[in-house]
């Protein structure tokens, strides 16, 4: 049925230590000027936050409307020139409010009351922009939305403020690829500029129907701030680049159901074909502290039938947001098109969990005549088991890439400094390096993510280290031309007799990366791994590691851990400890590949089973002051380890 029908009032219309290498860019630039000294000395503005007002917000309705027109009319009659600031109304600049009262999750870090605040530079803060993560040429990002490829470009849509570095005032930033790696900007492709998406053009996602046409549902936030779901398309089907969007007349098309709160009825799946021919997609919910994935069928994207039931529902797991819903292969290394289903296949669940701000998932069974998903393993149901990455990685969307048969996965790696902070450097989150998604064959039981092949076109300069060892105690420095931006590779052998002779402790069994004293507190089997951007000091550091736990019966447990806690002399920036299990199966060798861009670490153990996304902020342990040593702080294991690092050009992802 259709929004109206479903006996929603339809509000009236508004209208409205080494040096770098010089060959490499050591870090992308806060101007548009590569020169690195014209960005570092350049001047850092500040924007002035004023307080909400919902009288003046009333009282500047009207203009709201009128400027969004004038801003819509030169969208439309501009030149392509790619440029993500055209085409937003200047009304935007009044400060709307934030978080969990408006709807959303919240958005931004809070440190701890009374840290003293840090004097960052301008140089600190431009060595914190990476060199090959997407991310715009400044302001606020943050969920991915809608990526497709279409007629051989890459596109990648996101959530995006126009006008500062804080959430809010969203549209939807575009950029455009051919590699993943190297982007486009191109003009905003939605702006809110209608009563039911007046408060935000928020998440979305895109299929492609049988006869190509390709269609866009995304969440809107009327006039009253209710969650509602709306049809856009494009203007120009040839357009390769897809520059113009159009909204249906008839928006919205969905609104929240009898007994889903207003707030709670948000971001669309791509939709997947029913075996009697009709599309279906989930949307993100909860029922008191359930969460919760309503399942809708449709034929034309109009009208709707809500299925009886749910995709899948999980108590006490609160609001699901960023669901995503899709196919894995049991025999086959290829992505699967999100309608494929049959005997080898198994289906993800993947849910943002509102409360906690990680991205969970699970793998199980899903039955396409009833519209439901069982999992395989309820100990580790959606939001209460597995997670995609024990870092900083949240509202992720996955596409299928159908030019290389491969299921590609966008996450949102957001700030954990302050507001001040982000606003002093114009600039707040980046996305991930997209990853491909299999389903693991060996365990049965996870997938795999690791970062797309494309990402090895940015290697040079290879560095290896082979059989490096480190006895119980000891680090060691691994000299290399830079280590701000690598792609490293590291393979460890153990001492086996070591670890069949020691005795395992009830103490060590329970082990968490979280609740330990991280790469200092130390075990007879770990932890071992890593110390990335160190100073020659040590003061500051980012240790990834390994930790191996034996308990008295003689079983092991291997761990994947990023100790934050001394990786800043800043106070108010987050420093906990993250990670997680990994399986480890018989005669596999324990490996890792980090990602180093600047102030992000992308972390993949055994393959990316597990994965840890590191946002970190040093001050010391930056530009020719940051280094890599090989550590172990096992107290009875020796480790031997081999390493491969290449140096990373930049991929000018913000020019």
């Amino acid at each position: 049925m259709s929004f109206q029908e479903q006996g929603h009032a339809l509000p009236q219309s508004h209208d409205t230590t080494p040096i770098l290498n010089s060959s490499l860019c050591p870090y992308a630039p806060l101007l548009e000027s590569a020169d690195a000294n014209a960005a570092a000395d350049a001047p850092l503005r500040q924007r002035r936050r004023r307080r909400t007002s919902s009288v003046v917000l009333l009282l500047l309705t009207g203009l709201l409307g009128g400027a969004i027109f004038a801003a819509v009319v030169l969208l439309k009659n501009g030149n392509n020139e790619p440029n993500e600031e055209m085409a937003v109304p200047l009304v935007n600049a009044i400060p709307v409010g934030r978080g969990v009262a408006e709807g959303v999750s919240s958005k931004s870090f809070r440190p701890l009351l009374r840290a003293p605040v840090f004097l960052w530079t301008a140089k600190m803060l431009a060595w914190h922009r990476t060199a090959f993560h997407f991310q715009p040429r400044k302001n606020w990002m943050n969920d991915p939305n809608g990526p497709l490829i279409y007629k051989g470009w890459y596109h990648f849509f996101y959530q995006y403020n126009p006008y500062g570095a804080v959430w809010g005032n969203i549209v939807w930033g575009h950029a455009v690829s051919k590699d993943l790696i190297h982007w486009r900007h191109l003009p905003i492709a939605m702006v809110p500029d209608n009563w039911y998406d007046i408060n935000g053009v928020w998440t979305g996602s895109a299929t492609i129907l049988e006869d190509d046409q390709l269609i866009m549902l995304y969440t809107g936030s009327t006039n009253e701030s209710v969650q509602v779901q709306n049809l856009a398309y494009p203007s120009d089907l040839s357009d390769p680049l897809l520059v113009d969007w159009v909204k249906y007349p008839g928006n919205p098309v969905l609104g929240p159901p009898p007994g889903i709160a207003p707030q709670d009825f948000r971001d669309p799946t791509t939709a997947w074909l029913t075996p009697e021919g009709k599309w279906r997609f989930t949307i993100g919910s909860q029922i008191n502290k359930t969460g919760i994935s309503l399942v809708y069928d449709t034929k034309d994207f109009k009208t709707f039938e809500l299925l009886n039931g749910a995709l899948h529902q999980v108590a006490g797991t609160g609001m699901w947001e960023c669901v995503d819903f899709y196919p894995v292969s049991k025999v086959v290394e290829n992505g699967l098109d999100t309608s494929d289903n049959g005997p080898e296949v198994k289906h993800v669940v993947k849910t943002s969990l509102d409360d906690d701000r990680n991205d969970y998932y699970a793998i199980g069974t899903y039955d396409g005549d009833t519209g439901s998903w069982i999992p395989d393993d309820p100990t580790i149901d959606v939001g209460i088991g597995l997670r995609y990455d024990y870092g900083y990685f949240y509202a992720s969307k996955s596409f299928y890439d159908q030019e290389k048969k491969r299921r590609v996965l966008w996450g949102w790696i957001k700030e954990t400094d302050n507001e001040k902070t982000d606003l002093q450097k114009g600039w707040a989150s980046v996305q991930a390096i997209p990853r491909t998604i299999v389903f693991d064959k060996k365990t049965g039981s996870n997938i795999v993510q690791w970062p797309v092949e494309e990402i090895k076109r940015l290697r040079m300069n290879k560095n290896v280290f082979e059989k490096v060892e480190a006895e119980p105690g000891s680090i060691v420095y691994i000299d290399v031309p830079s280590a701000s931006q690598v792609d490293i590779v590291v393979e460890f052998e153990l001492d086996e007799a070591a670890l069949e002779s020691i005795n395992g402790t009830d103490d060590d069994a329970a082990y968490s990366c979280m609740t330990s004293g991280g790469a200092a507190e130390r075990g007879a089997l770990g932890p071992f791994g890593l110390l990335l951007h160190t100073h020659k000091s040590l003061t500051e550091q980012t240790p990834v590691y390994f930790y191996i736990s034996k308990d008295t019966q003689g079983n092991f447990k291997t761990f994947f851990c990023a100790d934050h806690s001394r990786s800043s002399e800043a106070s108010e920036v987050d420093k906990a400890i993250y990670g997680s299990t990994v399986p480890v199966l018989k005669g596999e060798k324990l490996s890792m590949r980090i990602l180093v861009d600047h102030s992000i670490v992308e972390s993949f153990a055994q393959g990316g089973r597990t994965c840890i996304t590191s946002r970190i902020y040093p001050t010391k342990a930056i530009y020719e002051d940051g280094h890599i040593f090989l550590f172990n702080n096992a107290t009875d294991l020796a480790i031997t380890a081999s390493l491969q690092i290449w140096q990373m050009s930049s991929a000018y992802a913000h020019s």
